[in-house]
């Protein structure tokens, strides 16, 4: 599971991840590896900002938006643009008129976004 490294929705989904047995890894912000939450197992200090958004993005094989700010909005607008499978919950909406976006579908919880998400991957198309 690749995340941002931080606190907050990042540090639930590396504990919820490394539970399971899965490796963690933090794209941090910063040029400090230790900033990293105590879940992540790889911290790789980028020194790039929300410019790791970019990278994040790209590196994942899919994403699950959970709530956010700007940061998480521009995670999702560049997952999409890339093509990733992304699925939020209690996100942020695209419902402009003319909008050629493709569609964010939302989950009522992290279980169903798993589901949503894991049967994408395993069936891509």
């Amino acid at each position: 599971m690749i995340c941002g490294g931080l606190t907050g929705v990042m540090e639930h989904a590396a504990r919820g991840a490394r539970s399971e047995g899965g490796l963690t890894i933090g794209l941090l912000p910063g040029d400090d590896p230790n900033d990293a939450n105590e879940y992540i197992d790889i911290a790789i200090a980028t020194s790039l900002g929300h410019g790791r958004n970019a990278v994040l993005a790209r590196t994942a094989d899919g994403v699950v938006a959970l709530g956010g700010g700007l940061g998480t909005l521009s995670e999702i607008a560049l997952a999409l643009r890339n093509g990733r499978p992304t699925i939020g919950i209690k996100t942020w909406r695209f419902d402009r008129d003319g909008r050629t976006e493709p569609e964010l579908p939302l989950a009522a919880n992290p279980s169903e976004a798993l589901d949503w998400l894991f049967a994408r991957l395993a069936h891509p198309g």
